[in-house]
């Protein structure tokens, strides 16, 4: 009879014990906000690019001009919370023309980066 209680409480140590196993979350990639991408526009250079978004994950090996960014998130909580973005660059003699992926593009994308340093230069002769 001891033996069976002794027997019953060991299992039940060990199924609780594996409940309160501690797991870590795993980031793999590049972090990206919507803040540093409202800052893109088209006609940065790479190098612009670099200094807003980071270094890329992957750069294409055969077309250097792609450049991906990947962000994935694996929860040590529940699987609901595992997370994937992607966000893709493409440009075109050393000047971002497009970009596409998981995050939406500010309304100034579009507008070439030249013409609004040359806005910012005139308002400030101006002024």
């Amino acid at each position: 009879m001891l033996f069976r209680i002794a027997v019953v409480i060991a299992v039940l140590s060990l199924s609780a014990c594996s409940s309160w196993v501690f797991r870590y979350d795993i980031p793999q990639g590049n972090y990206l906000d919507q803040k540093s991408i409202d800052k893109l526009q088209v006609g940065m250079t790479k190098e612009q690019v670099k200094f807003i978004l980071g270094s890329p994950v992957v750069v294409d090996a055969f077309n250097n001009d792609t450049w991906h960014y990947i962000y994935k998130l694996k929860s040590g909580r529940d699987k609901k919370f595992n997370m994937k973005k992607t966000f893709i660059l493409s440009f075109v003699d050393d000047k971002l023309t497009e970009a596409s992926g998981d995050f939406e593009l500010s309304e100034n994308f579009n507008i070439p980066f030249n013409e609004t340093q040359k806005e910012a230069e005139s308002t400030a002769e101006v002024q």
